[in-house]
């Protein structure tokens, strides 16, 4: 059976207050998680907590584990998030709007499990290319489909931070799940949009390219995004996989 090898770096930014990105990393049982919150206040932070506790709650009970799939055990932890976050913004008019992008990774056997939703990313490293196994639910990336924009004009788009889909924002909740067959020595990043926003995948591809460990791969693009203006919080979680 393989095994993940995961490590996890967050940064304030140079222009936010506070941190509403949070990410966990859980290499004994296989999973790893990061959150992005939305709403304003302290709202973005209480959402993207509910998620991660939602989701360690969900993974950590035997009984799901005997009977769900990876895939349905991270569409439930999703769900979960969901409503709870949904519920909270109910009982608190103050918070109300808020949510979080999110992305879970979770190991199953030769497979890996990626459950997606909002502009946070999803990356693989393989064989020296960079590839994004997410798409990014936002109103640019629609526009770049329908043809109306290119992906360079979206870079710069004023618009570009306006999502199309979050957890906790709707009862009705679509999540992307995508399975992956492993081989050895993968490698896997999940980031915030404070990292990809700041940082080209160019950019990204080299650094994980070089001979350094997670640790100092993750340190290097944190800093790559900081130089670039750090107007967002950074997030980056690196998961390697063994045997």
């Amino acid at each position: 059976m393989k095994k993940m090898e995961t490590y996890g770096q967050t940064d304030i930014g140079l222009k936010r207050t506070s941190n509403e990105d949070v990410f966990l990393v859980d290499s004994h049982n296989g999973f790893c998680l990061l959150a992005d919150g939305m709403g304003g206040e302290a709202a973005g932070e209480i959402a993207s907590s509910i998620f991660a506790k939602s989701v360690c709650e969900t993974f950590s009970q035997s009984l799901n584990r005997l009977t769900l799939s990876a895939s349905e055990l991270v569409q439930m932890a999703f769900q979960t998030a969901n409503s709870r976050i949904f519920d909270y913004a109910a009982k608190h008019s103050e918070y109300k709007g808020m949510g979080c992008t999110a992305e879970i990774l979770m190991l199953s056997d030769d497979e890996l499990v990626v459950g997606h939703i909002g502009d946070s990313r999803t990356y693989r490293f393989k064989n020296g290319k960079l590839r994004q196994l997410t798409r990014d639910h936002s109103l640019v990336q629609e526009k770049v489909e329908q043809g109306l924009i290119t992906a360079d004009e979206a870079k710069t788009h004023p618009l570009r931070n306006v999502i199309s889909r979050a957890v906790g924002i709707s009862h009705n909740l679509s999540l992307d799940i995508i399975r992956i067959k492993l081989q050895d020595n993968d490698l896997f990043l999940i980031c915030s949009d404070g990292l990809t926003d700041m940082v080209s995948d160019d950019k990204i591809h080299d650094v994980l390219a070089t001979n350094t460990d997670s640790k100092e791969k993750a340190q290097i693009l944190v800093d790559l995004a900081l130089k670039a203006g750090g107007f967002d919080n950074i997030t980056v979680v690196l998961c390697r996989i063994k045997n």
